[in-house]
């Protein structure tokens, strides 16, 4: 009897090991689950906290590199963090008040575009009348149905939930970036000791090449933004478009969102070039635009990010569609960066090591 629940027990220790192996790995995938939902419940209620953060973290990866000057000619950290913030608000401040005076002043005119719009509009408005029957767009009784779209403040304080909460949120960046600059070396040795022994140095290089990338991605941005936009307010203005040295460089930062940025970027120097320009201005305005994110895109993105944001086409659109449906305009500027620097973070991960190179090129 003995010997045969010996033998029924060496028999089903096969089984209940496979068994055991079964609901471990159901466990884990449960508690991978759990911690992805915890994850996005952060993100989504915590969105204005965390995009302040993120902000701050991109704009003190910016002035780095002019405390460090700053200190090189012998100014103690706190003062040259203290001069590179109140150089970033007057600069903020000097864009503002152009950008404002130059938003006035197209306002002023808006009347004369508005009314060649309407001569316009008014030549598709027959042709709409014309297939209204095979297409009506009104109900029983003749009447339009119209649908409400949201507000231009709507979309871009989508992410901070109102006017008054962006607001609050973005005076609280220049202070968070003065500390972070002036508590750099001290943040980062904290966060690495937050870490097991065994796992520090793995941190300690994951912190430093995501705090590179920041850095390449934030200033190669803004060097390809000025070179653009200062190439395209030369032949806007040679051109004769009205308001060139406003257009020109919104259109070259603009040109730089990926994937929409090309239209996005035609769209303000057409629009104010209705009227003002003839046909052959207009192509030449489309081939400029065209060529200069084609450059951007070709060339310099290559050379300036090239070796740190090395993510595929299908990663970066899923990375933007995510982060702009949970933080609105907010997540758009900040999705290629939480992108790469989590791709970095899956390459210095043993196990993730499977989800960097799905992301990777």
């Amino acid at each position: 009897m003995a010997t045969e629940e010996a033998e029924f027990h060496a028999d089903s220790s096969p089984m209940v090991a496979t068994a055991h192996a079964r609901s471990n790995h159901h466990f884990h995938w449960a508690q991978n689950l759990l911690g992805i939902g915890l994850i996005l419940a952060l993100c989504y209620f915590g969105k204005w906290v965390l995009a302040v953060m993120l902000v701050s973290v991109l704009l003190a990866f910016i002035l780095a590199p002019v405390v460090d000057w700053l200190m090189m000619i012998h100014l103690p950290r706190g003062v040259a963090a203290l001069v590179a913030v109140l150089m970033m608000i007057t600069l903020g401040i000097g864009v503002v008040y152009f950008s404002y005076n130059q938003a006035m002043n197209f306002l002023n005119d808006l009347p004369k575009y508005t009314e060649i719009i309407q001569q316009e509009i008014s030549q598709f408005r027959t042709q709409a009348e014309s297939l209204e029957a095979l297409n009506p767009a009104s109900d029983e009784k003749g009447v339009v149905k119209v649908h409400s779209t949201p507000s231009l403040a709507e979309t871009l304080t989508q992410g901070f939930g109102s006017v008054s909460e962006a607001i609050l949120g973005f005076s609280f960046i220049p202070f968070m970036v003065y500390f972070m600059l002036t508590w750099q070396q001290h943040v980062r040795s904290a966060t690495v000791m937050l870490f097991p022994l065994e796992n520090r140095h793995t941190a300690y290089v994951t912190l430093g090449l995501i705090g590179a990338m920041i850095r390449s991605f934030m200033v190669g941005n803004l060097l390809i933004g000025l070179g653009i936009g200062a190439v395209s307010t030369a032949i806007f203005g040679a051109l004769g478009l009205p308001f060139f040295y406003f257009v020109g460089p919104l259109s070259g930062f603009l040109s730089l969102i990926p994937y929409m940025g090309v239209l996005l970027a035609l769209a303000p120097p057409i629009f104010v070039g209705l009227g003002h320009v003839q046909s052959g201005d207009f192509a030449l305005i489309v081939v400029t635009v065209l060529s200069l994110h084609l450059i951007a895109l070709n060339v310099l993105y290559p050379k300036f990010l090239g070796s740190r944001l090395q993510l595929n086409p299908l990663a970066v659109s899923m990375s933007l569609l995510f982060w702009a449906w949970l933080w609105g305009a907010v997540g758009l500027v900040l999705a290629i960066p939480i992108m790469a620097a989590t791709k970095i973070i899956f390459d210095h991960v043993e196990g993730l090591h499977p989800f960097g190179a799905w992301l990777g090129e």
